[in-house]
């Protein structure tokens, strides 16, 4: 019988020939199956969490926290444990997850097969440099403890591997102690991409958390204007530590018209969304969730971007004419009728990845939700990926859907042979086959 698990983007479609919806670690049992990837809750944005025609193991409901050091902030929980509600138990003892993407609802084993990043990767890194071990199981049947000292090569292979060196079952991660849910954060209006990035690398040396938005439809001398928000915890011990959580404000209850995010109306909006600031700059003191998740106060916001759905796309290039990159990035984007109303510009470290395939390295990397339009949307990001790869950049696993099998192994071609020594056989996705083969399994 064919099921579909989904991406977030919707994008492409899939059926799985079988799914494992296991409850346990120890019902997992793929040694029947040719072709397998495992699943966690459907946030990553393309195909590398899809395997058409082939198995999928569900692992939302291996979930148990299986130890938490109060005292040391040392958690072990199975891989399936999302990370809002490892945060409903850690939070209230004062500990953070110290990396987070922009969603919540990620699981530990997506936190490391895809070795995620968040606003703090100058300051920490990526999710994979705080995992002291993990559980693997092979489809041979092998359980495996990886970690940076015991079987060192394949925890390498496992951090960023996209879910194709095995099942991770258990992960163990070192939590950051917090004294407050409020965040101190200021926003900072800049005019134009150089204003935006002198504002990111002064606010990166002083706070925690920097990120940007950036209005993708602002042309001449504002090209990449946009709003820097930069925080930091406060260390003011309160209550708040054990504040309730809220839940979505309001849910798309299905697909919005195709033209709700148009090219005019995004365009109003991001004007709207830059002037609606007055003051060159704000300072307020806000709640965790707002700051880290503010899409999650809307339940199934992919349904507005329609029946199409939607790609995401990240890239990163280097520090060194970082500047004119993204540029020339934005500007093929506009002349490929490309928009977007969630673009984000942030700046990565130089603090390494244990991971062999993780995406970050250090330079500008720009993030956007595209609508799915026509063809000349592909070639305009093909474009791009020419312009990326031109200068050393990479384009991010996770978030992709599209690009060509040949354009991945040649930015990856540093690393690539040898995580594929880490690979189990009998792992796979859509993805690993579209970028191996340069094939695409879209329905």
């Amino acid at each position: 019988m064919n099921q579909a698990p989904t991406s977030w983007g919707r994008y492409p479609q899939s059926h799985a020939a079988s799914i494992i919806d296991a409850a346990w670690t120890h019902e997992i049992d793929t040694n029947d199956a040719a072709s397998v990837i495992a699943y966690g809750l459907g946030r990553s944005y393309g195909d590398v969490c899809l395997n058409h025609d082939g198995t999928v193991v569900r692992m939302h409901r291996c979930d148990r926290i299986l130890s938490f050091d109060h005292d040391t902030g040392i958690v072990r929980a199975e891989a399936g444990l999302s990370i809002a509600d490892l945060l409903r138990v850690c939070v209230p003892h004062g500990w953070f997850i110290p990396v987070t993407p922009g969603t919540r609802y990620v699981t530990l084993g997506g936190a490391v097969a895809n070795d995620i990043h968040g606003k703090n990767h100058h300051r920490v890194g990526t999710f994979g440099r705080h995992v002291r071990a993990l559980t693997l199981l092979r489809s041979t049947g092998d359980v495996l403890r990886c970690a940076p000292t015991e079987n060192s090569e394949l925890f390498a292979a496992t951090i960023a591997g996209m879910g194709l060196t095995g099942i991770v079952l258990d992960v163990e991660i070192a939590l950051l102690p917090i004294a407050s849910r409020r965040i101190i954060q200021e926003s900072i209006k800049a005019r134009s991409l150089s204003e935006l990035v002198e504002l990111t690398d002064a606010s990166d040396a002083e706070w925690d958390y920097t990120v940007s938005w950036i209005d993708v439809m602002s042309r001449g001398s504002s090209l990449g204007r946009g709003l820097v928000l930069r925080g930091r915890f406060s260390e003011v011990a309160d209550a708040t530590l054990k504040a309730p959580w809220k839940g979505p404000l309001l849910s798309i209850p299905s697909e919005a018209p195709g033209w709700l995010l148009s090219t005019p109306t995004i365009k109003i909006f991001n004007s709207v969304w830059y002037n609606k600031q007055l003051a060159r700059q704000s300072r307020t003191l806000i709640d965790l969730e707002p700051f880290f998740y503010p899409l999650d106060g809307i339940g199934n916001w992919n349904l507005l971007y329609g029946r199409r759905g939607m790609l995401q796309y990240q890239c990163v290039v280097p520090n060194t004419n970082g500047q004119e990159v993204m540029r020339e990035i934005l500007r093929r984007m506009q002349l490929g009728g490309i928009s977007s109303f969630l673009a984000v510009l942030k700046k990565f470290g130089d603090l390494p990845s244990p991971g062999i395939m993780s995406f970050p390295r250090p330079g500008l990397t720009l993030t956007l939700d595209i609508p799915i339009g026509g063809q000349r949307m592909f070639d305009a990001l093909d474009d791009c990926d020419r312009i990326v790869h031109s200068v050393g950049g990479r384009v991010y696993a996770a978030k992709d859907a599209r690009v060509r099998g040949s354009m991945f192994r040649s930015m990856y071609s540093d690393v690539i042979d040898r995580f594929r020594q880490s690979l189990d056989p009998a792992m796979s996705s859509s993805f690993w086959r579209r970028i191996m083969n340069d094939t695409k399994e879209t329905m």
